[in-house]
């Protein structure tokens, strides 16, 4: 009994004594603890009331009374849910353009090899009658023959002439890639951005301008395949002043500065000077060789349909028939298998492709708060990687521009 009385008191000693230090530790280690945070939630307001309120501030509540809470105001900065609704919406119609385009594109590509090869075969079909034709005595239905052959190449030239079946299927081309383009910068606003109804609107715009700049109908909004005035496609709408979303306007002056505005100018001039000049001069000399070739195919098969239908009457009548036939081929296969049309579409696009970057330096310049810039570094990136040049080769670009002036004889892109 006395051994058992013994460890009891032992027990309850030991037990005492490791509560009152166990007490002592855990004052020191709350005295001694740091006021550490995590986000916004400290530990000094580890109290059921604090504790309360930092879980209704997190949550866009206030405590209005014990028991009503109303909804804080929202940030400024917060994207609009309705707008994010309405770019997805856009982004769906902008990815179904690209399918329309590309399935069109490829359609009009095959109506150019099509009628090219029916037309050369029809063509040097009847050359072969005409000439047997007159070789043969009682020709009239092969010279019959013949005659209506030209007729329906020339009929079928006037019409081909006419639409341009590469310069369509170019149009297509450039649509997809240009409504590729936009589906990524509306996916990149929504993913990096705030978007906002402006956002919206702006992708809107772009929508219809690229449906106005490249038709997909042919009758009526069909472009005009020869112009008498040859101009830089538009594709975008007009541009708007920008303000930056993702960088911050306030650091460096939004990474602007009077050497690199300059730089911006010179580019600008160069583009303007060299680049957009030089494709609108080729577009002229493309459009005046595809309008020359479009007049002498269906001249010549006419020719070529006149003269076989006087076979008999002389010599003339059999050359004419023969030569005028074959060289109708030529010119068609030179026209549309050479997709002439196409080259100058080309043309015109590139020359559209650098008057939009003029127009986006000359956006940026002409405002005076350069907070609502776009920032100069990334756009400085932007200008050298669509030129394709390095940033120091843009900067020696504008250098040399400077100090050479109308001599400098550099074109600014690389790509074209």
């Amino acid at each position: 009994m006395a051994t058992i009385r013994a460890s009891n008191v032992v027990s309850s000693t030991f037990y005492s004594s490791s509560t009152r230090n166990r007490r002592e530790m855990t004052i020191r280690a709350t005295i001694n603890m740091p006021n550490l945070r995590n986000g916004s939630l400290s530990l000094s307001k580890l109290t059921t009331w604090g504790l309360v309120e930092e879980l209704q501030l997190r949550s866009g509540y206030k405590n209005k009374t014990a028991t009503q809470f109303e909804k804080l105001p929202s940030s400024p900065k917060a994207s609009d849910s309705m707008a994010i609704v309405k770019l997805y919406a856009i982004m769906e119609a902008v990815a179904d353009r690209v399918e329309m385009h590309k399935n069109i594109g490829e359609q009009r590509n095959n109506w150019n090899s099509l009628l090219l090869n029916s037309i050369n075969s029809i063509t040097l079909t009847a050359s072969v009658m005409t000439g047997i034709a007159a070789m043969a005595s009682g020709g009239a239905p092969l010279r019959l023959s013949s005659t209506l052959l030209y007729l329906a190449a020339t009929g079928m030239l006037l019409v081909m002439n006419k639409i341009q079946p590469s310069q369509l299927a170019e149009e297509q081309r450039n649509a997809v890639r240009l409504f590729k383009q936009l589906h990524q910068e509306i996916h990149t606003t929504i993913s990096l951005g705030t978007p906002t109804s402006n956002d919206v609107k702006d992708a809107t715009q772009k929508v219809l301008a690229l449906d106005k700049a490249y038709p997909l109908p042919l009758l009526g909004v069909m472009l005009e395949k020869f112009p008498k005035t040859v101009e830089p496609a538009v594709w975008w709408a007009p541009l708007q002043e920008r303000h930056e979303k993702w960088l911050d306007g306030k650091i460096n002056k939004n990474g602007w500065d009077e050497k690199l505005e300059e730089e911006m100018r010179e580019i600008a001039k160069v583009m303007n000077r060299k680049d957009e000049e030089d494709y609108l001069r080729l577009g002229k000399k493309a459009v005046k060789l595809n309008k020359a070739l479009a007049i002498s195919g269906p001249l010549l098969t006419a020719l070529a349909a006149f003269g076989s239908a006087f076979i008999g009457h002389g010599s003339w009548a059999v050359i004419l028939g023969v030569a005028a036939g074959a060289l109708s081929t030529v010119v068609n296969t030179i026209e549309h298998g050479g997709q002439v049309g196409m080259v100058f579409e080309m043309y015109r696009g590139n020359a559209g492709f650098f008057r939009l970057m003029e127009e986006s330096i000359e956006l940026n310049l002409k405002e005076r708060e350069v907070e609502r810039r776009e920032n100069g570094e990334l756009f400085e990136m932007k200008v050298a990687l669509q030129l394709g040049r390095s940033l120091s080769e843009l900067r020696d670009l504008a250098a040399s521009s400077s100090i050479k002036g109308e001599a400098n004889h550099e074109f600014a892109s690389k790509l074209f």
